[in-house]
């Protein structure tokens, strides 16, 4: 396995899997009790549901480990668990795959038909829909894999349509002409929020509409648009009431070029006197602001375009253009009329397809829509209550703006796959009704009925997920799984889903349920390239998750992620960090290896902190299990992970495990004691880290001398419990053992700053506090071995000796004294030689750095590593004067 070249002997693949499986058989990963542990509150989550199209990206890498680490803490913490698992069917995305595999083949869908073609995309689900369920396994994910559900199974269809009904025969459901965003290449209508918008440089066009009647010099209004070409479906052209130029003209009327309709001219206060000129083409049924304008004002609508955006029949020359063709060809015939005032350069945002990335069009046609007045205020209460919290706290807001902005929601798409809108027709008599199931016949005249052609759009039937999942479709509320473990606990998902998921599953959740689905929502931060840019197969700059658990295992990648979350709204990805955790967990193994190494004569029996190192170590534990629960609490992922870093790598590794090697060599009752304290602080540490690096832990826990009976597996094991360690918390020892680290390390990294030998005995003196010089004092033992010192002073108003160096720490002076170990002159002459290269390349790239005309050409990695660059050598530079300070 490589990585830069280099040989990784660890095998991550042969060890993760075995282990995955064998949790997997143990029946963890099913709802139920725990083993062994005591019962507590269910703990549910739903899953995202990834579509079936999907493969694993950063963002799924992200949340699954954000869920993950929290339904496996649940667990521990001997609650029944749930992770509800499922796929869902994804409606265009799906559709537009099979149609591009059909027509591979030389077949369209319109040749085979609705239910072969639905038979094609069952197959495509069969093929394909697995793919990143068994990528979420590779990464160690603790779902139900025994009760996987997807969007279009038939218990979970008859959930969808039972609430269509409810909502229709409530009034809530309505079908009417309206103007959607319209998708020419996909041929169905968009939802608002699925739009994206690209900035593209564009015009605008200023044309010239002859008044019927001249009004004196006044032959014509001039109107400025982006969109030449639906001037042929123009209806009005508007002004604003106090616009003195123009609202004396309002009843009035100009008629239209190229098409030869009289037109009105009205006043509306919509219309921005300082755009263009004042004056506004109006284009009811291919513009929404125009739409409402025609709504107030009574203007007629006519929809001048095909489903695939080209110029219906009456039009002429233009008729059977697409939308480019007719662009080009009515600003020509303008320009030909002399009716062409001037073209003007215009940026603008234009909305396209999330999927096909086609422009879309404005487009008034027959929709199905859910009027979400009736469902918004008990969405929005159980937020404003704090019923349902959001994580960061700030993203509350962001949800009440979204849901008190939201208009009706068109939920109709012209798809065949998908959930069939349950709208049931009798052309013989006029019948219509909504059903949960098919009818055959018309329930009034008995002559056939035919069912709505539209599916519903895929947040509709998403919406359900966390209790269509749960056995409400045929039970309700009654269902044992809605009595036990309903609302769920924790929701995580991305920012730009927030209104589109989560405040539609908020919405019918208080209808369906009278309950709120979750009690926190975790807004993730989006994972961005190293340089901020959105990741994208365009752009070149993805990042794959199969490689990077490849190269840094599960855990390593898993770890690395949640290092890098903040409260920030984006994370930079930055590699490094996963590799900073692969060292992470080899250095896990190797503490673990010398615990194990330790142990041949172990007798097993209760921890004793009796030395003030053992009282430091386990009042650290104590207090970095309460900070954990604190973190876990607010969801603070990446304090967390910092946390464990630190008390594992700097505390129990670097500091107690080197404390621990005189004592395993002592009397047999030290060493029984050290061993028994050794194996608790890292049995109690792996239980900290195991929702997080699932597999390293528990690969490491399997080989402890422990009794594991009630919890075979550490996945099963309790959760350190921080009431139970708070009776060794112990300040003095906190304080003493601090102390101590920090003189070991001034000794240390003077050596190492002067080259001077670890063998070579050194003078030490301590400045402490008065409260201080007792605690120290009783721990000189500790110094005087570790430090390797030829005298140790430890006073409260000791002075610096001459020719010595100085470090400072909180509460303490550490003065090393350098004499006969350090030639000053040499060594004063090297460190100026040494700082005036340093701080004339530091100039230099100081002033590369503030270039402008750098900053703008080179790539962002150039200008990233630049700055590094300078940070590393203004860092030495200081450095280098502090130790010339030193030398006098």
């Amino acid at each position: 396995m490589a990585d830069n070249g280099k040989k990784i002997d660890y095998d991550f693949a042969a060890h993760e899997r075995p282990l995955f499986e064998a949790w997997k058989d143990a029946g963890y990963f099913q709802r139920g009790e725990g083993f062994g542990a005591k019962k507590g509150q269910p703990y549910t989550i739903v899953i995202p549901p990834p579509n079936i199209t999907g493969v694993l990206h950063m963002g799924h890498a992200l949340n699954d480990t954000i869920q993950d680490t929290c339904i496996r803490r649940a667990r521990m913490q001997g609650r029944p668990t749930r992770w509800i698992l499922g796929t869902d069917h994804a409606g265009i995305s799906t559709q537009t795959k099979v149609d591009k595999r059909l027509a591979d083949q030389g077949i369209s869908r319109l040749e085979i038909g609705r239910e072969a073609f639905i038979e094609a995309c069952y197959d495509w689900y069969k093929e394909y829909g697995t793919t990143i369920v068994n990528q979420v396994k590779g990464m160690g994910c603790s779902c139900d894999y025994d009760d996987e559900h997807f969007t279009l199974e038939p218990g979970y269809v008859k959930a969808v349509r039972k609430l269509f009904v409810d909502w229709y025969n409530d009034d809530l459901i309505y079908k009417g002409k309206r103007i959607v965003n319209w998708c020419p290449h996909c041929t169905t209508a968009i939802a608002d929020d699925e739009a994206e918008y690209v900035d593209e440089a564009g015009h605008l066009w200023y044309l010239r509409y002859p008044l019927t009647q001249p009004e004196g010099d006044l032959e014509y209004l001039v109107v400025a648009t982006s969109r030449p070409e639906t001037m042929l479906g123009d209806t009005g052209v508007a002004v604003n009431p106090k616009d003195e130029r123009f609202a004396h003209l309002a009843g009035k009327t100009v008629t239209l070029p190229l098409v030869g309709r009289e037109i009105p001219i009205f006043a509306d206060w919509h219309v921005d006197m300082e755009f263009g000129t004042g004056c506004v083409k109006t284009t009811p049924s291919h513009d929404p602001n125009d739409w409402a304008m025609g709504e107030r004002n009574g203007l007629e609508r006519i929809n001048i375009f095909d489903e695939t955006a080209h110029v219906v029949e009456g039009y002429g020359r233009f008729s059977g253009m697409d939308r480019d063709e007719a662009r080009e060809a009515i600003v020509a015939a303008f320009e030909d009329l002399g009716l062409l005032e001037k073209v003007e350069d215009h940026d603008h945002s234009v909305m396209t397809c999330y999927r096909c990335h086609t422009k879309l069009e404005p487009w008034e046609s027959e929709q199905w829509f859910v009027a979400v007045d009736g469902l918004k205020k008990d969405a929005a209460r159980v937020v404003e209550d704090g019923s349902i919290q959001f994580h960061p706290e700030r993203w509350k807001q962001v949800y009440l703006d979204w849901l008190a902005n939201l208009k009706d929601w068109c939920i109709s798409r012209q798809l065949w796959w998908g959930h069939r809108i349950p709208m049931f027709y009798c052309d013989a008599c006029g019948w219509e009704g909504a059903s949960v199931e098919d009818v055959d016949a018309c329930p009034v005249c008995g002559a056939p009925v035919r069912q709505d052609e539209d599916v519903l759009d895929t947040w509709f039937s998403s919406q359900l997920w966390p209790f269509a999942t749960m056995g409400w479709t045929e039970e309700g509320m009654d269902a044992p799984q809605m009595k036990t473990a309903y609302p769920t606990q924790v929701l995580s998902t991305a920012r730009d889903i927030m209104g589109l998921w989560v405040a539609r599953m908020v919405m019918a959740s208080m209808y369906c349920c009278d309950e709120i689905p979750f009690e926190h929502v975790i807004i993730h931060p989006t994972v961005m390239a190293a340089d901020g840019k959105p990741m994208s197969k365009s752009r070149g700059n993805g990042v794959d998750p199969l490689r990077l658990m490849e190269d840094y295992g599960a855990d390593g990648m898993r770890f690395g992620l949640l290092m890098q979350v903040t409260g920030a709204q984006d994370l930079k990805f930055n590699e490094a960090k996963l590799e900073s955790s692969r060292n992470f967990a080899n250095k896990i193994r190797n503490a673990a290896r010398f615990v194990q190494m330790n142990l041949d004569d172990y007798v097993p029996g209760d921890p004793d902190p009796v030395t003030p190192v053992d009282r430091w170590i386990f009042s650290r534990l104590a207090g970095l299990v309460a900070r954990l629960d604190k973190a876990y609490g607010a969801f603070e992922f990446g304090e967390i992970t910092r946390e464990l870093y630190s008390f594992f790598w700097n505390e129990f590794c670097d500091w107690y495990i080197e404390f621990s090697k005189a004592r395993l060599n002592g009397s047999p009752e030290d060493r029984a004691a050290c061993q028994r304290n050794l194996v608790f602080v890292l049995d109690q540490a792996l239980r900290l880290l195991h929702p997080i690096m699932p597999f390293v832990t528990e690969e490491i826990y399997q080989q402890l001398p422990i009794d594991r009976s009630d919890a075979p597996y550490l996945i099963g094991a309790a959760w350190p419990d921080a009431q139970a360690l708070a009776q060794y918390v112990d300040a003095d020892a906190e304080r003493a053992i601090q102390m101590v680290t920090e003189t070991v390390s001034a000794i240390r990294s003077t050596r190492a700053r002067y080259g001077i030998s670890p063998k070579t005995e050194l003078a030490v003196v301590v400045k402490a506090g008065e409260a201080d010089v007792a605690l120290l004092e009783a721990q000189r033992g500790l110094i005087e071995g570790m430090g390797t010192t030829a005298s140790l002073e430890i006073a409260a108003d000791a002075s610096k000796p001459a020719e010595s160096s100085v470090t400072l720490a909180p509460g303490l002076e550490v003065y090393i004294v350098l004499s006969g170990l350090v030639d000053f002159g040499a060594e004063r002459e090297r460190l100026e030689k040494e700082r005036a290269k340093l701080a004339a390349d530091a100039a230099k790239l100081d002033k590369k750095l503030s270039n402008p005309g750098f900053l703008a050409k080179a790539a962002p990695e150039i200008v990233e590593k630049d700055r590094a660059k300078h940070a590393e050598m203004t860092d030495k530079l200081a450095r280098v004067e502090a130790q010339l300070v030193e030398l006098g």
